[in-house]
């Protein structure tokens, strides 16, 4: 760490007139909270998410101190749509001071993406792989930063190199835990990659602890579900406490490249936000490499520095 924040709040943030911060799935949950308090600091904001309604719907409440607010039509589960999103994005904007990587599902039944993917490893990890590789210019035009949204989850998640797609046995929780896991260990070794080429491009990463968001409630089936409709009310913070990390993460001039936000009370699960716990699986530098090298070959793109 090069850091040691342990309060960190948006009232910090400087003034973002000019700045254009991409955010998946920005329609809902943290990433619109996190959406309305970029924009309260005079940032432009793009929503990307596969649902035009609600993307507009969502836009239409921000706030902007001066900024706009547009939309952009992405599924990230699909590639296909991840490669249109990101031809219509190159169209419009010619640099990203932020691209937020917050888009994500959480432990649904089996499923597989339009490619042929476990959809919660295609959605949370490969199509902002993808996306990140193909507006990688756009943020590096505006030295700007990639957050990854990570999750405590992680602390249990271990990549299964071997069975990637869980297709000998799904277990959604493990599965999910492997995805946000995957989530880390991009942001940390893209870090290790951008400090080696000498890039004005930050990775940085986040969680938002246990925030009561629509995850728990769309994903999760039979006993998760009935669980968490026990434990949210108690354990759960606001969306807009959830957010605050992807805040920092984004925007904050006090985050660093490399580093890792969260809630720092009751195990990281809510309170004041600052540095954030790293599992050793998340540190393994053998790993993240691999990763790397067999997200190339699933999304077809080799991207990045060397």
């Amino acid at each position: 760490m090069t850091t040691r924040l342990r309060n960190w709040k948006p009232d910090r943030l400087p003034a973002l007139a000019g700045k254009t911060y991409l955010i998946t799935g920005g329609n809902s949950g943290i990433g619109l909270e996190a959406a309305k308090m970029l924009a309260a600091a005079g940032a432009d904001i793009v929503i990307a998410c596969r649902n035009p309604h609600k993307a507009a719907r969502a836009a239409a409440g921000i706030d902007s101190a001066g900024g706009s607010c547009a939309t952009v039509s992405l599924d990230v589960s699909s590639l296909a749509s991840v490669r249109e999103a990101a031809e219509d994005i190159r169209a419009r904007w010619d640099r990203l001071d932020g691209l937020v990587n917050n888009a994500g599902i959480m432990q649904p039944p089996l499923t597989l993406s339009a490619d042929g993917y476990e959809l919660q490893f295609a959605t949370n990890h490969l199509g902002h792989f993808l996306l990140s590789g193909l507006l990688f210019d756009l943020v590096e035009a505006a030295a700007g930063r990639i957050v990854a949204v990570s999750s405590l989850a992680h602390l249990l998640g271990r990549i299964h190199f071997d069975d990637l797609m869980f297709q000998r046995r799904y277990n959604a929780s493990a599965a999910y835990a492997q995805s946000k896991l995957a989530n880390l260990m991009f942001s940390l070794e893209l870090h290790r990659r951008l400090q080696l080429a000498g890039s004005a491009v930050s990775a940085v990463a986040c969680h938002p602890g246990f925030a009561s968001t629509s995850l728990f409630s769309t994903g999760p089936q039979g006993l998760l579900n009935g669980a968490y409709r026990v434990v949210d009310p108690v354990f759960g913070q606001s969306a807009v406490n959830g957010a605050i990390p992807t805040v920092l993460a984004a925007a904050g001039k006090e985050a660093c490249a490399g580093e890792y936000y969260g809630p720092r009370a009751f195990g990281g699960i809510r309170g004041p936000v600052g540095n954030a716990y790293v599992s050793a699986r998340a540190r393994d530098t053998r790993d993240a490499t691999r990763l790397w090298q067999v997200s190339e070959e699933l999304v077809g793109l080799e991207w990045g520095p060397r």
